[in-house]
């Protein structure tokens, strides 16, 4: 009967000062590269109850985070971002929250590097003043795109130049890239997004933690690459294009040889050569200097499925969700210290 009376007074107290008597564990969710497949992401978010079906937040006090890459190789990624910037807004009045991890392809979109940038993504960003501003862009910059094309074939005429020019740059490529700019609307939004982010014990970044990286504190690693993105620094030094920083690294899913050559040319002058730590002794050394008990990250797809390895200190979440690479379309769930993969089935075309 006292024990009985305890527990009801404990309820009112609790009642009273607005908080439940026993606080659920945070949910989390966290979802892998997209590259620009806008109905993977639909499909996805449904599933996991994070949107409605009119794409509005539905997930209340529920975390997501996005591990980048959510550009490049489809055509949809504006339509991602779209969507994710609406859900940063309403996940919020919710107490929900939504981050997204800076992806190495957003990183290059910003620096201009656009490899693997479809002509869909273009597209997306024209409107029916671009034929004009692509024009002046030619007209502002016809010397010295004539005399570089020229240095290359001495035979080629103005509007042989010209043509070549504006197949390779699209109806919307000016607008990307000003939007992409570090003062451009995304690149400012991308800038603004952590490279890593940790919530409770998990720490969720893009392509890995190297041991030399951890070395830092994480507001730092945050820092520099943020400093990085406004400066649009692409140089052999910068942390936007390092082998062994955030964006990047591999070495955490295996052999990575840029991230090894790095490590040579930074030790060449250390007599003897550090050796190389194992996975397992990387992961280690990470997770003690940030206080965590496991690092979630995407980057290097693994087209069957999420994986947990490593004693459950390494979870890969990268499974190829966009319609580019054709895996299974994935989300990781923690609640407290329960890691949850799901998968949903990928629509009909």
């Amino acid at each position: 009967m006292v024990r009985r009376l305890a527990c009801l007074i404990l309820l009112v107290l609790a009642a009273l000062v607005g908080a439940p008597a026993w606080a659920a564990p945070q949910r989390i969710v966290a979802i892998g590269d997209l590259h620009g497949d806008y109905q993977a992401w639909l499909t996805i978010a449904r599933a996991a109850g994070l949107i409605d079906a009119r794409n509005h937040w539905a997930a209340g006090n529920t975390t997501l985070v996005q591990l980048g890459d959510i550009t490049d190789r489809e055509p949809n990624s504006l339509d991602i971002i779209r969507s994710l910037q609406q859900l940063q807004k309403e996940a919020l009045r919710k107490h929900g929250k939504v981050i997204v991890v800076l992806g190495n392809h957003e990183a290059m979109n910003l620096l201009g590097d656009n490899r693997y940038t479809t002509a869909g993504e273009f597209a997306a960003f024209a409107d029916a003043q671009s034929p004009t501003r692509r024009d002046r862009v030619y007209a502002l910059n016809r010397a010295k795109l004539e005399a570089a094309a020229r240095a290359t074939d001495p035979k080629l005429t103005d509007d042989a130049i010209r043509q070549a020019w504006m197949a390779a740059h699209p109806l919307g490529w000016v607008e990307h890239r000003l939007a992409w700019s570090p003062g451009g609307e995304l690149g400012q939004w991308a800038t603004r997004n952590p490279a890593i982010a940790k919530i409770d014990g998990t720490l969720f970044v893009h392509g890995g933690l190297s041991a030399e990286y951890a070395k830092l504190p994480l507001d730092e690693v945050n820092h520099r690459v943020a400093a990085a993105m406004a400066l649009a620094d692409d140089s052999p030094r910068s942390v936007l294009t390092d082998p062994l920083g955030p964006l990047w690294y591999r070495g955490l899913v295996g052999p990575d040889a840029d991230a090894e050559a790095e490590r040579a040319e930074n030790t060449r002058a250390t007599t003897p050569t550090p050796p190389r730590p194992t996975i397992d002794e990387e992961l280690t050394s990470i997770l003690a200097a940030y206080g965590a008990q496991r690092i979630v990250i995407g980057h290097t797809p693994i087209l069957s499925g999420i994986a947990i390895t490593n004693g459950g200190r390494l979870i890969r979440i990268d499974t190829g969700n966009s319609r580019y690479y054709g895996g299974p379309l994935t989300w990781l769930e923690i609640v407290g210290d329960r890691v949850t993969p799901h998968s949903v089935g990928r629509p009909a075309s």
